[in-house]
Parts: structure tokens; sequence; C-alpha cells
């Protein structure tokens, strides 16, 4: 900016000076330069004056339009032919090509008006127009994208704090976070009034402004060794309540954030009725108490606490229509893992019958075969032997083996996924012995088959449940933890199917499927990107259309959803049934 300033003015004390109108444009364009911004101006008749270079980064009009004594109209009409307008700003949605042209027309004669436009390759710009008393108009064209969304991130922000903070005074258990310094930075209102206080009296004080001396020094000792060690402290501590109540409570305290900005999270919880302690009690590293067991303190190595927070919960998995009337023969001596079992498989429309042991088994087996009754799966309990297992495969019948646990607890979710492997791989086949190339296949025993969905979530605890659930509806899958990793799988799989979630490192969601669409145009290819929201706003929602996603779903996710979003969006053939 500086050095074409000087170059004008270096001209102007040389007989080739420019003339006066010339030497405007100079320093106009210098200017705009410096600020990053376009500038035109036009006169009382409606034609222009001077138009800056940096227009044409706004609008890619032919540089004619530009000329001085062009027509405002006709300058105008360029725009609107460009389409660098989005659809609905300032009407033009609603009107046609001239409809339009007298829209802007009259907002340049104004003698002041400000207007932030979306445009197509969703830039926000601003847009600033004055008309003096000589009747001589300015406008200045600003891009102000990147504070939009840092404004809108500022919004997105603060709806997120308050959501934590509301989060938080619901839970109803005590709890706060400390700083590395030992501040009160948060509390709840069950802490508030566990201790008969206030947030405002508790936030940005430490324990020795609100504890004794000796309890807040133990509770100090503790913290510190948490913020430096990384390992969560669970102390047992008997209590008496204003009530006159005594009770047992536990406190945990963990360290989150990353190296140079820990946070200390506590939270208090009474024991269970019944006296037992808490399963992290049994992972400790070392354990204190004092004389009578009124005061227990433990550290948990963070790799124990992983093991923990990482334990997938169990999940009810949906069973499609199709398996109804499927016949299951389970082989259990055990009484409860039979009437559980019975139950649970009644409840899903299998047809199922228990027998006691191989004996029995075999019996059944034999007179099914003889009376044409196909039985579709044996479930045996492993606590009987192998045997129940072998008498199966001999009849060429698929066969399970479980032990009580999954019996009662995990038995719709492996059955689902037994069924859903074969009903695909049967697809796969079907599709080779009619010579149609296959959309995936299982492979050898060497060979990856084809990734039919690609799932991006960052989440540890995220990906293991998408894991789950996918293995075990007999999807194939593959992990992305950022938006980038996203884009690279698409490109190198061209998976069915996306589940994106919309808070990614690196690209986030939205930055993600827009990448995607882009690449996509004109090969007449379409992959559905289905976006993982956490809350249901509005606002979300929305972007994810605007950003070319297909649908969108709600965290916690589970089977059934998966696979309702599947047979909406994946291609036909995988939603066909072997019957």
């Amino acid at each position: 900016m500086t050095a074409e300033i000087e170059k004008a003015a270096l001209a102007m004390m040389t007989e080739d000076a420019p003339s006066g109108s010339n030497l405007y444009s100079l320093f106009f364009d210098a200017l705009c330069d410096g600020l990053s911004s376009a500038f035109f101006a036009y006169d009382r008749n409606d034609l222009l004056l001077f138009a800056s270079r940096q227009v044409l980064n706004f609008f890619p009009v032919q540089p004619e339009f530009l000329q001085s004594s062009t027509r405002l109209r006709d300058f105008l009409g360029a725009v609107y032919d460009t389409g660098a307008l989005c659809q609905g700003n300032s009407g033009k949605s609603s009107t046609n090509r001239d409809g339009w042209i007298s829209q802007r027309i009259a907002s340049h004669w104004r003698e002041r008006s400000e207007t932030t436009e979306h445009f197509v390759d969703d830039r926000r710009v601003r847009i600033i127009n004055r008309r003096l008393p000589s009747g001589v108009g300015f406008c200045i064209l600003s891009d102000v994208s990147e504070m939009k969304k840092r404004e809108e991130q500022w919004r997105i922000d603060m709806e997120r704090v308050q959501l934590t903070e509301d989060i938080l005074d619901g839970l109803p258990f005590p709890l706060f976070v400390k700083d590395q310094n030992m501040v009160y930075v948060a509390v709840n209102r069950a802490f508030c009034e566990k201790y008969q206080t206030t947030m405002d009296e508790v936030r940005g004080r430490k324990g020795t402004d609100l504890f004794s001396t000796d309890l807040a020094n133990r509770y100090d000792e503790s913290d510190r060794h948490v913020i430096e060690t990384g390992e969560m402290s669970i102390s047992r501590q008997r209590q008496i309540a204003r009530d006159g109540v005594e009770r047992d409570i536990v406190t945990r305290k963990q360290r989150i954030g990353k190296p140079g900005r820990y946070f200390l999270v506590g939270t208090m919880q009474d024991l269970p009725k019944d006296g037992s302690d808490f399963d992290e009690f049994a992972l400790a590293s070392h354990i204190k108490e004092n004389s009578d067991r009124s005061y227990r303190r433990a550290y948990v190595p963070m790799a124990a606490l992983q093991t923990i927070s990482r334990r997938p919960a169990a999940m009810e998995t949906f069973a499609p229509e199709s398996f109804n009337g499927r016949k299951i023969l389970v082989v259990t001596a055990d009484f409860a893992a039979e009437t559980a079992a019975l139950k649970t498989l009644g409840a899903y429309g299998f047809e199922a019958c228990v027998v006691h042991d191989e004996n029995e088994e075999a019996a059944f087996l034999d007179v099914a075969s003889a009376h044409g009754v196909k039985i579709d799966l044996v479930i045996v309990d492993n606590q009987l032997g192998k045997r129940g297992i072998e008498l199966a495969e001999r009849q060429n019948i698929a066969a399970l083996s479980l032990d009580g646990s999954q019996l009662a607890t995990e038995l719709t979710f492996l059955i689902a996924r037994h069924f859903n492997r074969n009903i695909r791989g049967a697809l796969a086949e079907d599709a080779r012995q009619t010579g149609l190339a296959p959309e995936w296949r299982r492979g050898d025993a060497g060979e990856e088959r084809r990734v039919q969905v690609v799932v991006a979530e960052d989440n540890d605890i995220n990906q293991i449940v998408f894991a789950q659930i996918l293995e075990g509806l007999g999807y194939s899958h593959a992990i992305a933890a950022s938006g980038d990793d996203a884009v690279r799988l698409w490109q190198e799989h061209r998976p069915e199917l996306i589940l994106m979630d919309i808070t990614l490192p690196g690209l986030n969601g939205f930055e993600a499927a827009r990448l995607i669409r882009g690449a996509e145009k004109g090969s007449g290819s379409h992959t559905p990107i289905i976006g993982v929201l956490t809350q249901a706003f509005e606002r979300d929602r929305t972007e994810c259309t605007d950003a070319g996603m297909d649908d969108v779903i709600l965290k916690p996710v589970s089977p059934d959803i998966i696979e309702t979003v599947f047979q909406k969006y994946m291609r036909p053939a995988r939603k066909a049934q072997i019957r």
C-alpha cells in the first residue's frame, strides 16, 4: 500500500504525472488493498465514477462493467447474472431480474444503508451504501465471514456453557471443579445445598476459605496428587448429616484438561446401603485408612481408570421384522439362563425351545429333521462342553456357544449379529452367481471386504459404541477420528453411507461434508451423509442441510436407529432379506 502511494506521488512530480482521476484510482486501489475491501462510486445519474479492482474478488463480472460511465443498472445486472448471491438475499428469490435490479438501485439511493449478504461460496459480505447531498454515491464491500463465524462460535459456546451449567445443577449429587491453583471455578446446586452456601461465595476461593485448616489441608493433599499424577482419588468417609443420619460418603476426584491447563473435577455420592465399596477400590494402587475405617482413600492408576470408563454398557440390539419366526434351540441346564433366554427371544418374535443336555439335544434334532422342521440356530451353554456344538454341526445347523451371563444379557445382540452376517454373506453370494458385480464382499482369509460405512467420530467411547453396533448388524466399517480422516476414507473406499459427527478436530463435520459434496459434483455419484448431533438444536439441523447432509440422528445412538437410517439410505440391494 505504501509503495503504491509513493509511486503515485513520484509520478505527480514528473512531467508524465497522471491525470487527477488516475491518481485517485491509484490511491483508492491502494487503500482497498490495505483494508481488504472493495469500493465503487457513482454520480447523481447513476453512472460509475470509479470501481476498484477488488470488486472482482466479490463479483466475477467482466472487467468492462467496472469502467467509468457504466450505468449502475448494467453493473447490477451483471452482478445478478453471476449468481454470486445466495437465493433469498434482498428478495432475489421472489422477484425477476429487473425487479431485483430496481430494488438494489432503490437501496443505493438511500442516504445510508448497511446489509450483510450471504454469498454462494458461503462468504458473508457487509455492503455499506451512502448517498451524499450532491447525489454522489459510494458502496463499500467487506468480507466479514471470519467475524461472523467467530460471533456464531461465541454464541454456540455461550449456549454450551449455559447447557453445561444447567446439567450440572440438575445432578442430584454434589460436584465441584478446581483449577491448578486449587481455586474453585465451578460448583453445582447440590454442592451448595450440602454446605449451606451459594455459588458466588465458593467460586474464586480456596478450601482454606471455606473449611477448617485440617480439613482443607487434607483436601489439598489429595487434590494436588491428582493434578500432578493423573491418578483418580477415591475417598470414603463417614459423615453425620444435618438430619442426624450417619452416612458413608464416597468422593471421587479426577484430572481433566491438557498439560498446562489441568482441572480437577470432584463428585460426592452416598455408598450403597449394603455397605459395600465401589468398583474403583478393587483397582487401587494403594489404600489409606484410619484405625476405625471411618475414612479411606484410594488412588487408581490412569490405565485402570480408562478400563472403567471404556467398559461398554450393555446394549439392546434391534432385531428386524424379517427375523420373526426364526427357530432357535437353546441347550442349557441353568434354569435362570433358560428363563431369561426364552423371555428375550419371545419378545423379539423368535420361536424358541429349551433342552437341558446333549442327549435331549440329539433327540430333538433327529425328530426335527425327520419332520422337515428347519432349526435356524442352536445356542449351547458352554458349561455343557463342546458336544452340543458338534451335534448341531453334524446336521449343518449353525451354533453359538455362550456362557450364562451372555444368555441373560447379550443374547439378542449376538443372535442379531449372527443372522445379519449370514444374510449379507448370502446376498453377496447371490450377486456373484447371477454375474452381478457385488457392492461389497467378505473376501478370503487374507482379504478385507469393502468398507460400507465410514463413521466420523473423535470420542473413544462413542467409537466403541458405533463399532459394536455396526459389527452386530453385520456392516463393514471404518472409523475416522477427524474430519480430514473422514474425507480421506471416503476418497479411498467410496462407502455406501457416512455417519458424520459435527464436532471434529481439524475439519469439522460441516466442512468435511462440503468437501465431499464438492468432489462429487459432475460425477453423478452421491454418498448419503448423516449428521450425528448431541442436541436437537434447529440451527445445527439447518447447517447440516446447508452442508449437503441428507439427514440427522441424535446421540446416544442405538442399533434400531442405525438400522432405520440404513434401510432408508443404503442401496436397495443392501435392504433385501433372504427368506
